[in-house]
């Protein structure tokens, strides 16, 4: 069972995500939060799976609320959501540690989705809409793909690095090279590891630049 708080300081937001995750058999929602104080004093007290974090809220915002609750090593993991898909937010929430950023307009299945994956310890996970105008951003500058490094990769691994190009998630990656997912969990480290990549966004980026995809 994934146990989860929900922080938003809208209570219409908050009842919605609410039916909408509750309607699943293997999550529980344990507590909801209106600000960001609240939300820290909740995740210390049940000490959540996952919790589902509005980047703006009255007193501390989300990403101060969430620096505090690292610094109580609290192994709850962090999805932000917020309206706005701006890159600012983006790189804040994600520097700050944070396992996910997503927009409260996205479908229910995919938020749904998205829980279970953090859940179960996915890499950083970014709204795909986001996802693509990172990618395109930064493909569109002048490339620089790590060439050194992809010529340490093997076959395997290419073929990973590139499905990560294309946005697809561990689970996916598996399914569609018949593979195991913890398999593909040890191919995405080793790659991230031989290219010198922070995580599986840079990844794609790298993969994007190097016409991979």
């Amino acid at each position: 069972m994934i146990h989860l708080v929900i922080a938003d300081d809208q209570p219409l937001v908050r009842s919605g995500i609410r039916m909408i995750l509750e309607g699943e058999p293997d999550i529980s929602v344990v507590g909801e939060a209106a600000d960001g104080d609240e939300a820290v004093a909740l995740v210390l007290t049940h000490e959540p799976d996952v919790l589902l974090l509005d980047v703006q809220m009255p007193g501390i915002d989300g990403i101060t609320a969430m620096q505090r609750i690292a610094v109580r090593n609290v192994a709850t993991r962090v999805l932000m959501l917020t309206t706005f898909d701006l890159d600012e937010y983006v790189y804040r929430t994600m520097r700050a540690g944070a396992a996910g950023f997503l927009l409260k307009d996205m479908p229910g299945e995919d938020i749904v989705s998205a829980v279970r994956q953090v859940a179960r310890g996915a890499d950083a996970l970014l709204a795909p809409a986001v996802t693509r105008r990172l990618i395109e951003r930064f493909a569109a500058a002048p490339p620089h793909p790590p060439a050194a490094g992809l010529a340490q990769l093997t076959a395997r691994e290419l073929d990973v690095l590139r499905l990560v190009g294309r946005g697809m998630s561990n689970a996916e990656i598996a399914r569609e090279l018949f593979i195991g997912e913890t398999t593909v969990k040890t191919h995405v480290a080793r790659v991230l590891m031989k290219l010198g990549l922070r995580d599986r966004v840079h990844a794609a980026i790298a993969a994007h630049q190097a016409g991979l995809t």
